[in-house]
C-alpha cells in the first residue's frame, strides 16, 4: 500500500479528468489499496487563488474528498515548524506545507512540480 499526498494541481486534475494528469499517477491514486490524502493547506491555496482570480476551481471541494474516497489531511502546529525549518529550495509556502506533510506522515508527494525533486521525499511525478 502506498500513501499519497496530491499537490493541489494533481487533485485538480483528478477530479476534472485532465489529460494532465498522466497514466502513472492517474493508476496510483485509483489503485484501492493506495491511501490517498489531500491537505487543508489544498483548500487554503485554491481558495486564496480563486479570491485573486488566478485559479478556477469547482465549488465543494471538501465534499469532494470524502466522495472521491481521499483522506483529509489537516495541519497540525508540528508541520508548520517542519516548514519552517526547511530550506529554501522552494519558497511557496504551500509546497513547504506539503513537504513537511510528507515528512512527518511518511507521505509520497504526487507533484508535477520538479523543484519537489531538491528535498528528500518520496515523489511521484503526477504528469506521467
Amino acid at each position: 500500500m502506498r500513501r499519497l499526498l496530491l499537490d493541489t494541481h494533481a487533485f485538480l486534475w483528478w477530479l476534472a479528468d485532465d489529460e494532465k494528469l498522466g497514466p502513472g499517477a492517474r493508476d496510483a491514486i485509483a489503485d484501492p489499496t493506495n491511501r490517498v490524502f489531500v491537505s487543508a493547506v489544498t483548500g487554503w491555496e485554491i481558495a486564496i487563488k480563486r479570491m485573486l482570480g488566478k485559479l478556477q476551481a469547482p465549488d465543494g471541494l471538501d465534499a469532494a474528498v470524502e466522495q472521491e474516497g481521499f483522506v483529509h489531511l489537516p495541519i497540525r502546529f508540528g508541520h508548520g515548524e517542519q516548514a519552517g525549518a526547511l530550506p529554501l529550495h522552494h519558497r511557496d509556502p504551500f509546497d513547504r506545507m506539503l513537504v513537511a506533510q510528507c515528512k512527518m506522515e511518511a507521505l509520497e508527494l504526487v507533484s508535477a512540480d520538479p523543484a519537489m525533486k531538491a528535498y528528500a521525499i518520496a515523489c511521484l511525478a503526477a504528469d506521467q
